[in-house]
């Protein structure tokens, strides 16, 4: 039944429930479901030894029913205690054996004390409930193709309280056994492996052993008619799990092998056993992220890990990156936990670096830290320069600002830092720091000095200075080399850092490699490398002096530390020129980079960056850099796009060699699938012109086919997109053909996006409604609505509703910070103008409710609109 928001005291007598009173003049939660760490650790303090038993009656409708049975200690009993439990219908509540009436506002329920005891309890709460629809708690998923429903959990950071009651913190560990009834054709996954399965008639009782002690957030439960593969060729049983509709989109033994390498190195690593027994993946639908590391049964993204044609060797690495992250996490974030949302960033940082570590020594890509650089590394370098930067550890108010500021700075400039420490204190000690922690820690909750604090005493080294330098100061460093030269020898060699700004004024110690080369004809020749270990503003490099004068520089070889390079003027010209002739992969990613820098920082001009781009994309031969390029060309042409109309012939004339060496690589590679699929998706990304958009056309139709080339249905709704998005003449009906052949989840999000980016204001304005008003419409099929709906050049079609989307940001943030991470991300308007500058300067002078989160946004999107406006003026130079 509903129940009522009740009053600080409410006394009811009935035949069900006994009479009860709520205990006055506690300390008030704010009657959401949020809770404050200083709440939070009040109830942490009162609270222990807790466990569930937790049964669900699923049925595939859109409602579940459920029982919460919870024993736990507690301390005290001078204030009232609440229990999380969101949007639910309470049918029972026990508390200690006797039947209560529950004061329950719609988030938590709050329990009188005088119901409660000294040491044990027993609190018994059946209930019944909506699924989530948006990606949380529940989610429940109906197969637009065959009908199926899917149902998976996810609970990160406070959300197992939208499926069961709980105390919702991760630092109230608990066991839990569960009970599930569900219908015949479901399977049902979960942290244990199941031990009996009953039929009933039209059912099954799925029973659970009790699992280890889990934080409620690493807790999960999925169900639905899955399809499973199974392995149990090594160590532990596997299974993955995937929709019965896309099934064979799948590729186990992919998934299998990098699961088998990732399990083995991870034991040998951490010197203790995988602690969850079995080892369960499941690809699910409309999930919100890339995946999450539910003891046991770790979900996928189906959209970023599912394709429908073979996968290419980016795919493969980004999935064995993937598999590797999660599965740190095992050790890393479910047997040890952090006490609060503060340490989400250690969490995530050491799973980046240990996967990425893992992926490079345990699987075929051994340039997982290329990678790594070209992809990680540079949004933490590009975060780490916004004026909303942010220490790496930063206070966290309440389990609702606890993804405030979950971004690059969280996942890989903490990674990054995490490699830097390795290589201070040796990779030998810091690994049996990582051992110690882990072992002393199992099932426990630990925090940041803890793990500090493991590897200060493994190496035998006080880290205060570099905790607080490193974790508790925001901003990246500048680094450059600093030379002289007499008859042909260095004469003396400093290496420079500087701070970003007086207000980020920290100067680091890190550990780096300088290195030196020398310029051929034919080669640019490697000379010496030293180890430096800097810090300050200046560091003298005495090993230096007397090599041969140096045509170039670098001063962070092999990518040791976090900090942005500057060129010398000497060495920038040489990596112009030489670029093509430097053998060393991951110095030409490096000096890539540095020359997109200097066009991003307003030093050198874009056409300087495509002048040199055109010459040398065609010639890389390694193929993470070559996609690293290419990022850097979609990023060049989306921001000419954004400049109009100001070097509007420029742009087209750019937009048309692009496409041109684009299509020309793509026919160039027929033999090699992995480098031709990587040249043609950046050939239809970059169409906009009538020929090469015919030309995409007849690729649609079967009329042009490319040698070597498959066209797949991903191919297909590309080509699609892109058609629809620059109103090519039959936009629409191919759209209405290709929807009809594809009638599944992937292909109603593709339709989504081929309509809402075509240029017609009539259409921008109806997404613009479905989007901030359509209840019926999924999240995520209003996610992708929202980063179509107003690609770069269609700016005047923006700036027709970009006054009302500034207006109604504040009624928008009422929907919460799921919607408002994609919103913000893709609807704040940009336009590379002083006027939206000056509009956006508006929003953040006059309304004043925004949530942090969408003030945030606004503050990076008018650093980035003044970032644009400067790359234009460098190049009308």
């Amino acid at each position: 039944m509903n129940l009522f928001k009740s009053a600080l005291v409410v006394i009811v007598c009935g035949s069900l429930f006994s009479c009860t009173a709520t205990a006055p003049n506690i300390k008030e939660r704010d009657g959401s479901a949020n809770i404050t760490q200083a709440q939070a650790q009040s109830r942490s303090n009162l609270v222990s030894e807790v466990s569930y038993q937790l049964s669900f009656t699923l049925t595939g409708e859109t409602q579940f029913s459920g029982v919460t049975k919870m024993n736990f200690a507690l301390s005290s009993i001078e204030s009232a205690l609440t229990i999380d439990l969101n949007k639910a219908n309470i049918n029972k509540l026990l508390i200690n054996g006797q039947n209560i009436y529950p004061n329950y506002n719609g988030a938590y329920l709050t329990i009188n004390p005088r119901l409660l005891s000294v040491g044990q309890n027993s609190i018994e709460i059946g209930y019944s409930r909506e699924h989530s629809t948006n990606g949380e708690g529940l989610h429940r998923f109906k197969d637009p193709v065959d009908g199926n429903v899917y149902l998976y959990s996810h609970f990160e950071p406070a959300a197992a309280q939208q499926m069961f009651a709980v105390f919702d913190q991760p630092d109230l560990k608990a066991t839990y056994q569960i009970t599930v009834e569900a219908p015949l054709s479901w399977h049902v996954i979960s942290t244990m492996r199941e031990t009996h399965v009953e039929d009933i008639g039209n059912s099954q009782i799925w029973t659970f052993p009790t699992t280890p002690k889990l934080s409620p957030y690493n807790f999960s439960m999925h169900a639905g008619p899955y399809h499973v593969w199974e392995d149990s060729s090594g160590k532990y049983p596997m299974r993955l799990f995937a929709r019965q509709s896309v099934a064979e989109q799948v590729s186990p033994e992919d998934w299998f092998t990098y699961t088998k390498q990732g399990l083995t190195f991870f034991d040998d690593y951490f010197d203790i056993d995988y602690p969850f027994k079995k080892y369960d993946q499941l690809l699910v639908p409309d999930f919100l992220y890339g995946a999450m590391e539910n003891a046991g049964a770790i979900t996928f993204a189906e959209s970023r890990f599912m394709y429908k044609d073979t996968m290419t060797a980016a795919q493969r690495q980004r999935l064995a990156g993937v598999i590797m992250h999660e599965m740190a996490h095992q050790w890393f974030g479910d047997l040890v936990t952090m006490k609060w949302w503060n340490g989400l960033w250690l969490n995530e940082s050491f799973a980046s670096f240990m996967g990425t570590l893992a992926t490079s020594e345990a699987t075929e890509f051994d340039h997982a830290w290329r990678t790594f650089y070209a992809t990680g590394k540079q949004s933490a370098y590009e975060q780490d320069s916004l004026v909303t930067t942010h220490p790496i550890e930063v206070p966290v108010a309440s389990s609702s600002n606890a993804f405030d500021n979950i971004d690059a700075i969280t996942y890989s400039k903490g990674a990054s830092a995490l490699k830097q420490l390795r290589h201070l204190l040796g990779e030998e000690t810091f690994q049996k720091g990582v051992q110690q922690y882990l072992k002393q820690y199992s099932y426990q909750n630990a925090e940041l000095d803890d793990f500090i604090n493991s590897l200060a005493t493994a190496s035998n080294r006080d880290l205060t200075q570099w905790t607080q330098d490193w974790l508790y100061q925001a901003g990246v460093n500048t680094l450059k080399a600093q030379y002289q030269c007499e008859n042909y020898r260095i004469s003396q060699f400093s290496l420079i850092q500087t701070a970003p700004s007086k207000d980020l004024p920290t100067l680091r110690e890190q550990r780096v490699q300088v290195a030196l080369f020398r310029a051929s004809r034919h080669l640019v020749h490697q000379g010496k490398t030293v180890a430096v270990t800097y810090k300050g503003a200046v560091t003298e490099v005495p090993e230096l002096i007397g090599e041969y004068c140096p045509d170039l520089v670098y001063p962070n070889f092999d990518d040791w530390g976090f900090v942005k390079v500057e060129l010398d003027e000497r060495s920038f010209e040489t990596a112009k020129a030489q670029l093509n002739k430097i053998s060393d992969p991951l110095l030409r990613s490096m000096l890539w980079q540095s020359m997109w820098d200097s066009v991003s920082d307003g030093h050198s001009s874009i056409e300087q960056f495509i002048n040199v781009a055109l010459v040398n994309a065609p010639k890389e031969k390694d193929y993470t850099i070559l996609g690293q390029v290419i990022d850097y060309l979609k990023q060049a042409q989306n921001t000419l796009n954004s400049m109009a109309p100001n070097h509007q012939a420029y742009a087209k004339k750019v937009s048309k060699a692009l496409t041109q060496m684009s299509l020309r690589m793509t026919m160039e590679h027929q033999k090699d699938a992995d480098f031709q699929r990587r040249w043609f998706d950046a050939y239809i990304t970059l169409a906009s012109d009538n020929a090469a958009l015919g030309h995409l056309a007849d690729i649609l139709a079967g009329n042009a086919p490319i040698q070597g080339l498959n066209i797949s249905q991903d191919l297909r709704w590309k080509i699609i997109i892109q058609l629809n998005r620059h109103d090519y003449p039959r936009r629409a009906a191919l759209l209405e053909n290709e929807s009809k052949l594809d009638r599944s989840d992937s292909g109603q999000k593709s339709a989504i996006a081929a309509e809402a980016s075509r240029p017609q204001a009539d259409l921008k304005r109806e997404w613009l409604h479905r989007i901030e008003h359509d209840t019926q419409l999924p999240f995520s099929k209003k996610r992708v609505a929202m980063n179509y709906l107003y690609p770069s050049e269609q700016k005047l079609l923006s700036a027709a509703t970009a006054e009302q989307r500034l207006a109604n940001l504040v009624e928008l943030d009422n929907k919460g910070p799921v919607f408002m991470r994609a919103y913000n991300r893709a609807l704040i308007p940009t336009a590379c103008t002083n006027a939206n500058i000056d509009a956006l300067n508006q929003v953040l002078n006059t309304q004043t409710d925004l949530s942090k989160m969408t003030r945030r946004a606004l503050l990076e999107t008018r650093q980035k609109e003044q970032r644009c406006v400067t790359m234009s003026e460098v190049l009308a130079k």
